[in-house]
């Protein structure tokens, strides 16, 4: 399982984007800095998940990347993190009505820190830990990530449901 989301994110590299919004370069430097963000924040383990998988879909198709990485990490990672990586574009695509569709959830706040640091992580000279070095930080000691019984506070992690 691991093998297969390292793969993931080594597909990440070299995969350019456009410079007008990613002046960082390729999709894995931007994905180390997002993830850097989400280490130094917090101590949530799948959030940094969230952070370090959340583009992993734009080494496939770069306009669908988050429902292609949220396909590609169901059965990886728990529900949460997969859940924020299939929603992380909702607050650029539709701030308002993703607001108003989350308010008074824990998915919302996660939204809004994983799209703060999304646009944190475009530092063109930026200073990451490696890939291997990262996967290790987050998978080290923590297998809360890999499944969803390690998360009591969400649990069942289904924002939609009120």
């Amino acid at each position: 399982m691991n093998d297969e989301l390292f793969s993931l994110l080594e597909a990440l590299d070299g995969v350019r984007q456009s410079p007008r919004y990613h002046p960082e370069g390729d999709a894995l430097f931007h994905s180390l800095q997002v993830f850097e963000w989400a280490r130094r924040s917090t101590d949530d383990r799948v959030l940094w998940a969230a952070a370090l998988f959340h583009d992993v879909g734009k080494a496939i198709d770069g306009p669908m990347h988050d429902e292609v990485g949220a396909d590609l990490l169901e059965g990886l990672l728990c529900g949460r993190a997969v859940w924020l990586v299939r929603h992380h574009l909702d607050l650029l695509k539709d701030a308002r009505g993703a607001r108003r569709r989350y308010r008074g959830t824990p998915a919302l706040r996660d939204l809004e820190i994983l799209r703060h640091w999304d646009l944190k992580g475009r530092a063109p000279n930026a200073r990451v830990v490696s890939l291997d070095g990262a996967f290790d930080q987050l998978f080290t000691g923590d297998a809360s990530i890999l499944d969803d019984d390690g998360d009591e506070e969400h649990a069942g992690f289904d924002p939609e449901a009120r």
